[in-house]
């Protein structure tokens, strides 16, 4: 559990670094942009360890980063980011209900117990999600003047499904994510924002990282 406990300091205190050497070596990048990012990778390092506070780091990081995207006209992100914050109020509410005591006695925690999706509702969820991020897609080409549409909705669909699995306490959401954080890193890359892209690249560790610890948590399954 000590052991444990060093690396989970140790890894959120890499995330921070990355977004202070990132904000240091790229002169552009703005002082919100560092902090949105600091406050991202607390909000998804807690969650990786199912610990409920990552909804207070999550409710202050989406004012941020919704503002963020605003400045850069990624309408996609801006919906996303609306539909996150008010969903994290109902998400409180299911982990509370699933908070269990995990740990060797004198070193219990409170973490969240996980849930596990079927197969095949993995397969229907994955096609569905990548039939609505091309609709969603042509829809912001077509009728909006968003920088990059496509991309765009295929950061805003699947994060659509991985918050609701998150919410739900189902384990699999991490694979969501981890699709949706490698396809935000070329996107700021593309819109020159350094340090959003080093959180998303740090983000897409730590849904590796969140994947092992939830496994780890997980009681079980649900269809």
């Amino acid at each position: 559990m000590k052991g444990r406990k060093i690396f989970d300091y140790s890894f959120l205190a890499l995330g921070l670094l990355i977004q202070v050497v990132t904000y240091a070596l790229m002169p552009h990048d703005t002082w919100l942009s560092l902090l949105s990012g600091c406050l991202g990778v607390c909000s998804v390092v807690l969650s990786a360890q199912g610990n409920i506070l990552t909804f207070a780091f999550g409710f202050a990081q989406v004012v941020t980063y919704t503002y963020l995207c605003y400045i850069q006209r990624f309408y996609g992100e801006i919906g996303i980011n609306i539909y996150y914050f008010f969903t994290m109020f109902y998400g409180v509410y299911v982990w509370r209900k699933h908070l269990r005591t995990q740990g060797a006695q004198g070193e219990e925690e409170k973490r969240v117990e996980p849930r596990r999706l079927s197969w095949r509702v993995i397969v229907a969820v994955t096609a569905a999600t990548i039939i609505g991020s091309q609709l969603v897609g042509w829809g912001l080409a077509s009728w909006t003047d968003d920088t990059q549409p496509y991309l765009d909705a295929y950061t805003t669909v699947p994060a659509l499904v991985g918050q609701v699995l998150l919410i739900l306490v189902y384990r699999e959401h991490w694979f969501f994510w981890l699709a949706v954080d490698l396809t935000s890193i070329v996107l700021w890359l593309r819109a020159g924002d350094y340090c959003m892209a080093a959180q998303y690249a740090f983000w897409c560790a730590n849904c590796l990282y969140g994947l092992h610890r939830w496994k780890s948590l997980t009681v079980h399954s649900a269809s």
